[in-house]
């Protein structure tokens, strides 16, 4: 397990020690916050920095870092030295950023952010499509939460609506969500998740405890093993492997806490360090599903999906355990859900200006949108019964959001004469990257992979002039 080890001591060096100097990029100080600012005891309110790591930590962590992976560990033990690396110089990056931009601008989110730097028409074009893409985050959420306690807990094998027992869950979990989104988050949130938050880091240490009392063996990364999948690593292990080393729905959810932190200096540990901690779930999932897929114990057709999340518990802890470690999974999808639920009511919330202290206002926005989330959860269940293709239009949307963030970060360093490559440099990869596989992909433009990489690389020079003269020809004000 030594490739394994040196990837947790990269997360581990990579906190300690760059995460320091992304703060002094930033240049954090004592001025007031918006908790103190625009206190309204809804969204704005200050919380603790052990009860924001905790929220986040779980607003984050949800099915991506179990999936990411159980799917991206295919491709060999070279991912326990990318994913600790991506998460310290890109994920953790963009956490800390998002979050602390937000702070910096009234707790508002990246959405309404982005119009301020990118204009009004790219503000409304983004606006739309994030909605979007929220409301299909929750429907994801919904349909993988009820899953998992419909197979692991009751035992049911009819997931579609023909099951009354399926329908009654999906619709208690959507009611849950409802009620989480609509309330306080001092209220609900702020006195659940601590909780749940020590569940899901307890369950994955029973795991790595496992790994270390049954001393297993893992593959140690060699020249021989460097791609054991039959894709290339790019695009596709960074689309594949987004959760835990770098996902662009974490902007959304990074405002939730922004509007609630104490100081400018809690970010640190609040953004930085819970994108660590989701690394780590992410890392110990990976070695488990390396040993169970290499030792046999699960069919080919059941490797990248949660199924393999009940053999990994039984092989390395007690029984009696094993049952925390399966509901520290169930945990994640609902407590992101939940959140993206509430980030969906924020978004549409700074959009049309819409004040969020009466109820009414909150059960404008959120009515509705359950409304769509379950119209496309009986979609998604009734006419294709696929949570693969659902999932792959998430993961899509998902890192084709991490852009805007990178680049409205390095127009604020670049304007505040601070090292700006750290989030240009990233910003730019994952045009590339994401492009790449939307020009490549079945569910894109189906294109050779080499000309596919070929106009993605165009369209990221052309998007570096753009920052360029935006940087060049504009000021900010971002104090």
């Amino acid at each position: 397990m030594i490739t394994f080890f040196v990837g947790l001591l990269i997360l581990l060096f990579g906190y300690i020690f760059y995460s320091k100097y992304i703060e002094k990029q930033f240049g954090p100080d004592d001025r007031k916050v918006p908790s103190e600012n625009l206190y309204n005891g809804v969204d704005y309110v200050p919380l603790s920095a052990n009860k924001n790591q905790l929220i986040n930590l779980l607003n984050i962590a949800g099915m991506g870092p179990i999936l990411s992976a159980l799917q991206g560990i295919v491709f060999g033990p070279l991912f326990f030295i990318i994913v600790p690396l991506g998460c310290i110089f890109m994920g953790c990056v963009h956490d800390y950023f998002s979050g602390m931009i937000s702070v910096r601008n009234k707790g508002l989110q990246i959405t309404q952010i982005t119009k301020k730097y990118f204009g009004s028409a790219f503000f409304t074009t983004f606006t739309i499509i994030v909605s979007i893409m929220s409301i299909l985050w929750v429907t994801v959420f919904i349909y993988a939460a009820g899953d998992l306690y419909l197979g692991k807990i009751l035992n049911e094998t009819d997931f579609t609506f023909n099951n009354q027992t399926a329908i009654i869950t999906y619709i208690i979990i959507g009611a849950y969500f409802f009620l989480m989104a609509l309330f306080p988050i001092n209220k609900l949130i702020a006195k659940i998740y601590p909780f749940i938050g020590i569940l899901v880091l307890l369950g994955s240490m029973l795991l790595l405890s496992g790994y270390i009392i049954n001393g297993i063996t893992l593959p140690e990364l060699n020249v021989n093993n460097l791609n054991w999948h039959k894709l290339p690593w790019i695009p596709f292990f960074f689309m594949t492997v987004s959760c835990g080393l770098l996902s662009g729905s974490h902007a959304t959810q990074t405002a939730i806490v922004a509007r609630t932190i104490k100081n400018e200096y809690d970010g640190r540990k609040v953004f930085f360090k819970t994108m660590c901690f989701e690394s780590l779930i992410v890392m110990i999932w990976a070695a488990g599903a390396l040993y169970v897929y290499n030792s046999g114990l699960v069919p080919d057709n059941m490797i990248g999906t949660v199924n393999v999340v009940n053999t990994i518990a039984k092989e390395f802890t007690p029984l009696n355990l094993s049952v925390i470690v399966v509901l520290a999974v169930l945990c994640l999808p609902i407590t992101s859900g939940d959140t993206a639920l509430r980030a969906l009511r924020m978004i549409v919330a700074d959009a049309f200006d819409l004040d969020q202290k009466p109820i009414k206002n909150r059960l404008i926005i959120i009515v509705p949108s359950m409304i769509a989330i379950f119209l496309c959860l009986f979609g998604a269940k009734n006419y294709s019964n696929q949570f693969s293709t659902l999932w792959n239009y998430v993961m899509l949307f998902n890192q084709l959001l991490v852009i805007p963030t990178f680049l409205i970060a390095t127009i604020m360093l670049y304007q505040n004469k601070k090292n700006y490559f750290i989030t240009l440099i990233p910003g730019l990869f994952y045009i590339f990257i994401t492009l790449s596989f939307i020009f490549n992909a079945k569910i894109g433009f189906n294109l050779n992979l080499n000309i596919a990489e070929i106009l993605a690389f165009v369209i990221m020079i052309i998007s570096l002039y753009s920052i360029i003269k935006i940087c060049r020809n504009k000021k900010f004000d971002d104090n």
